[in-house]
């Protein structure tokens, strides 16, 4: 990929240098020389192998006065590829001519003896004439890393493949690929949930706010007016659990109905709550996962509980609060009074 970036951005700088050229009101005069330019060109390695890289290297110093036209470097290699290249270094030298260097990185996969081809140069003089240098070829010999012998050399065939064998039984992989089986989907399905619950948004609101939003909405689906008795129990348990959970700092959700029974016999629910909702919850068990199908109007009258149920726990709540910011308040003035007296 980065091959083919770097022949793009070449056949691009030649095409730029090409239009330049034709741009000109003439054809530059071919010189072999001239005053305040100096170019010079060089490579790393004189002798190399076979797939080595080399650096082939343009040298351009001018005078300040004197325009230079980039040369089509790249455009004609020979027989060398670019594996990389850095254009056009441009430096301001100390008596204020100007240095341009290109690097680039080449290669070949072939012997024999070989000249990186010279390049044109383009100048523009202050009178507006332009001038073009040719740069000096530069020999490099590819050697073979088989040496002076490598026609003549017999190469002998690859021997086949040594299999080493197993110490480890087959049923020792046959065992790990079932375990993985049944732990991966476990694994995966637990990041999920916690993924879902990291990202799921905090809801500010009171927990009766949410509870009485979710009964109002419950209510407005009219599930129980078609029929969908077993949906209709699984989203009220859910607000009534939800809304407990919220309240008392539990995990109601995941709970079963002997496992909530186990946990809020121990909690001082408002009024007889406690004895109501175990029985809401045990008839919400039968019609959920016994098919059951409740009386006619059995479902308004269990969402009217649950409501009643989040109004009871909610003022109990606020009273509590109040009777509390009271009694903080007391305790302050009287640590007040002492501090005065």
């Amino acid at each position: 990929m980065r091959y083919a970036l770097v022949r793009l951005s070449i056949s691009l700088a030649t095409l730029l240098a090409l239009t330049d050229i034709r741009g000109m009101a003439q054809e530059p005069d071919t010189v072999t020389s001239l005053p305040g330019v100096t170019v010079e060109t060089s490579v790393s390695q004189a002798e190399i192998y076979v797939g080595d890289r080399i650096t082939y290297s343009v040298s351009i110093t001018y005078d300040s006065t004197i325009e230079l036209v980039p040369p089509p470097l790249g455009a004609n290699l020979g027989a060398f590829e670019v594996k990389d290249y850095q254009p056009d270094i441009e430096t301001t030298l100390d008596d204020g001519r100007k240095r341009s260097e290109t690097v680039f990185t080449i290669s070949t996969f072939t012997t024999g003896d070989y000249v990186v081809p010279p390049l044109p140069v383009i100048f523009l003089l202050p009178d507006s004439t332009s001038r073009l240098i040719m740069t000096e070829g530069i020999p490099v010999k590819v050697k073979s890393l088989l040496g002076d012998n490598a026609d003549t050399l017999d190469i002998k065939p690859l021997k086949s493949q040594y299999e080493f064998e197993s110490e480890i039984p087959v049923w020792y992989y046959w065992g790990c690929a079932a375990l993985l089986l049944i732990v991966l989907p476990l694994i995966v399905w637990l990041l999920l949930r916690r993924r879902r619950a990291a990202i799921a948004p905090v809801d500010t609101r009171t927990p009766w706010e949410i509870a009485f939003e979710e009964l109002a909405l419950l209510q407005q689906q009219n599930l129980v007016g078609a029929g969908a008795h077993k949906q209709y129990y699984f989203v009220l348990t859910d607000i009534a659990r939800a809304f407990l959970g919220r309240m008392y700092r539990l995990d109601v959700l995941e709970m079963t109905t002997s496992e909530f029974d186990a946990a809020f016999c121990q909690i001082a629910l408002p009024g007889e709550w406690f004895d109501r909702l175990m029985s809401f919850f045990q008839h919400a068990d039968l019609v959920k996962f016994a098919r059951a199908t409740p009386e006619p109007g059995r479902g308004d009258q269990d969402l009217n509980l649950v409501h009643d149920l989040v109004a009871d726990i909610r003022d109990e709540h606020l009273r509590k609060v109040e009777a509390e910011a009271r009694l903080t308040n007391g305790k302050n003035r009287r640590a007040e009074k002492e501090k005065a007296a």
